[in-house]
């Protein structure tokens, strides 16, 4: 339980520091650094345990989607929507993950099975979903598009998900599948980051350890406690974290 808690602390932070990390980064400058300190630190862990990387040419196109779907996408979404909105509402919204990876794996993956308490719990959500963005008190154009932008990476998470499920689950060890997935995605950020030809960015102590701990703690050392919590009390038990992180995120 002391874990659990330790990782929705984690990520749940990781909205605050997104928020202070944009005071002196552009969102692809930001998201970069994060995969770069974030797949250090895994790499780091990988080669201490002696572990091997993936070999197969396929295995890594699954991770490059990964990459992308997990990754890049979501993290540039609800860093440019932070431009936008609060960091505690882009924490509550990131809560919808699991609502939307139910609708895009009974759409999927054959053995989901649409059910009549599975609809009515999705319509709840969406219900909740459209409370919390209040369209009608939306606060201007802005505002809505960085509400999007959380729920479009959301539904990233979604995919993810679903195609972890499906194609890379149960693979290979996990801890490396992550390093490569992460490793692959910093990569892809680095031509992302170029091709966008953005301003220097704006570097204050704060802004650097922000973007430093968003890497190296909420994102790699949080791989590991999140996939030494699903070996020891399983996936469904772990994904209770998504609950929690709105929490941190509201109170921080």
């Amino acid at each position: 339980m002391a874990r659990l808690a330790a990782l929705a602390l984690v990520w749940g932070s990781s909205f605050l520091l997104i928020k202070v990390g944009l005071r002196g980064l552009t969102p692809s400058q930001l998201v970069l650094t994060r995969l770069v300190f974030g797949a250090g630190v895994l790499l780091v862990v990988v080669v201490a345990r002696r572990l091997s990387l993936p070999t197969d040419w396929r295995m890594w196109g699954h991770l490059t989607v990964l990459a992308v779907t997990a990754n890049v996408v979501p993290f540039v979404l609800f860093a440019w929507g932070e431009q936008h909105i609060s960091s505690g509402l882009a924490g509550i919204l990131n809560a919808t993950t699991p609502l939307l990876t139910v609708i895009i794996a009974v759409v999927v993956l054959p053995d989901e099975r649409a059910s009549f308490l599975r609809a009515v719990g999705v319509a709840i959500g969406f219900a909740g979903v459209v409370l919390i963005i209040a369209p009608w008190h939306s606060g201007g154009a802005g505002s809505l598009a960085g509400e999007l932008a959380c729920l479009g990476a959301a539904a990233c998470y979604g995919v993810a998900f679903t195609y972890t499920r499906r194609f890379v689950s149960g693979r290979g060890s996990p801890l490396a599948l992550a390093t490569g997935q992460l490793g692959a995605a910093a990569v892809l950020q680095i031509f992302v980051t170029l091709a966008a030809h953005e301003p220097s960015p704006h570097l204050t102590t704060k802004v650097v350890a922000a973007a430093i701990a968003l890497g190296a703690v909420n994102t790699g050392l949080a791989y590991l406690l999140y996939y030494s919590l699903i070996r020891d009390i399983g996936a469904t038990s772990t994904a209770m974290v998504t609950y929690l992180m709105p929490i941190v995120a509201v109170g921080l």
